[in-house]
């Protein structure tokens, strides 16, 4: 199991990222772009990722890492399982997804060379 508060650490060490409310979840953002979204009520978090690196992610374990229901699960939307995902997956996952949406100056810095 992740901890909310080591999700909260994990997402804001990427640079340049805020928190700020969105709905009834808690969104992490850069360049006021979503990369993900926290349910602390349901122990999981939605992740923006690309429809390659979603099926990457949901073919180790669909009971952890599974796409959202309906339109946006079909968009590449993602939620983790925070009480079955170990860290080392869900710092993949959420490094995956920071860099879908940061700028390509901030993300090179967290992909392969």
């Amino acid at each position: 199991m992740v901890t909310i508060d080591s999700v909260r650490q994990l997402a804001l060490s990427f640079p340049e990222t805020d928190e700020h409310p969105h709905f009834e979840r808690i969104a992490f953002r850069v360049k006021k772009k979503i990369f993900a979204t926290l349910s602390e009520k349901d122990s999981t978090l939605n992740l923006k990722l690309t429809l390659v690196d979603q099926s990457v992610f949901c073919a180790f374990d669909n009971s952890i890492i599974y796409p959202v229901p309906g339109g946006w699960g079909r968009q590449g939307a993602t939620t983790v399982n925070l009480k079955k995902v170990k860290k080392y997956m869900l710092k993949d996952a959420l490094t995956t997804a920071y860099c879908t949406v940061a700028p390509p100056k901030l993300a090179e810095k967290f992909l392969p060379k």
